[in-house]
């Protein structure tokens, strides 16, 4: 995740009740980051071009559990940043200045660096004037970055103020420009092009999923993460308190989601403030449910597998996403793909298998790094 240090390193051995209390804090974050990052590369390599519903983004407005993915991959962003910055008491100092930016350009990086890979075994080796230049790591970086600073530049209440004004605000444009209709001239889209032009987008479709504007709902995402890793980390409460409280607010956020899609509709694409609420609230209710399983109950041992994705996230997503595209570029997908459709002869139920064999590959090399404790960490 970004709020980590950028190393590869081996974990020391620990006292035991030091191991169990972090355990008793973090466990139920760490499957559900894990879980996020398997849900993500299994959706994003779907084996045909026919999918079941649930694994495919929703054409416009609407919510699908592939829709679910990305959020809760960003409030997370927003949790693990709260306590990254929380171990150094959230103060600015040069070293943590540096941090910050060094994690940012790093991510940034990595993103546009799989960007170009796409153009690479297509034998574009420069593609300068086409290389899109928004998409899921661009944009975790810009929003680690800016909730970064805002968290240690503003107090708790101005935070929250900052939530409010960013949806508020990011609504007003959408019912202002245009913002609910998937054409040139919503206000997204001439906006993105205006400043980074067409060729540097997404283009199957005129709006820009990660576009520029997006932003905007998109760190208050993130933000409405960092304040739930605020509550998650108090010391002022047990964690049967903790999660209550969680619980009680995000469902909260479902109520009051629900209640202004009637004006600004749930949309995945353009990030719509009510698609913020609901989503931010679905994934901090599903923390809570793992936590009680897990973290209350001690009932461990089933979400061990998600764990292996949890403790190298990054890796193992920049890693699938590199695996996928040498496998199609290759060749070598299309044909294990015919292997499976040979055999099953529902076009969905062949995609998804390809997709559950590929998520199992990457697993495989996430529990190899898992079992010799090596976490690779940016």
């Amino acid at each position: 995740m970004p709020a980590q240090s950028a190393s590869i390193s081996r974990s020391a051995a620990a006292p035991k009740a030091k191991a169990q209390s972090k355990s008793a804090r973090l466990y139920s974050l760490d499957v559900l980051r894990g879980l996020t990052v398997a849900a993500t590369i299994i959706v994003n390599n779907a084996g045909g071009p026919e999918s079941y519903s649930f694994l495919q983004h929703s054409v416009w407005n609407g919510l699908t559990l592939c829709d679910m993915v990305f959020p809760t991959f960003l409030f997370i962003v927003g949790i693990s940043t709260y306590i990254s910055l929380g171990k150094k008491g959230f103060q600015w100092s040069q070293p943590i200045a540096m941090k910050i930016l060094k994690r940012t350009v790093l991510i940034l990086l990595i993103g546009w660096a799989i960007h170009w890979l796409e153009h690479i075994v297509k034998a574009d080796f420069l593609p300068l004037a086409t290389l899109r230049l928004t998409g899921v790591l661009p944009r975790i970086a810009v929003c680690y970055f800016l909730t970064s600073v805002i968290a240690l530049s503003c107090g708790k209440k101005d935070i929250e103020a900052i939530i409010v004004c960013l949806l508020v605000l990011y609504g007003w444009i959408l019912l202002a420009g245009n913002g609910f209709v998937n054409e040139i001239d919503n206000i997204l889209v001439r906006f993105d092009r205006a400043l980074l032009g067409e060729a540097h987008l997404y283009t199957k479709q005129p709006v820009d999923p990660e576009g520029l504007m997006s932003n905007l709902s998109a760190l208050a995402h993130t933000l409405i993460g960092f304040c739930c890793g605020r509550m998650l980390m108090a010391h002022s409460a047990n964690i049967d308190a903790k999660m209550l409280r969680i619980m009680v607010i995000g469902f909260g956020m479902l109520l009051v989601g629900l209640a202004i899609a009637v004006i600004l509709p749930i949309n995945k694409r353009i990030w719509s403030p009510s698609y913020v609420l609901v989503s931010c609230a679905l994934a901090a209710m599903t923390l809570v449910a793992i936590a009680y399983i897990a973290d209350i109950k001690g009932r461990k041992r089933g979400f061990w597998p998600f764990d292996v994705f949890g403790v190298n996230p990054l890796f193992l997503y920049v890693l699938a996403e590199v695996a996928a595209i040498l496998l199609s570029a290759s060749g070598a997908k299309r044909a294990i793909y015919g292997f499976i459709e040979a055999g099953l002869p529902d076009p969905k139920l062949a995609s998804a298998t390809y997709s559950l064999l590929f998520v199992c590959a990457i697993w495989a090399v996430g529990y190899w790094l898992y079992r010799n404790k090596i976490y690779i960490k940016l």
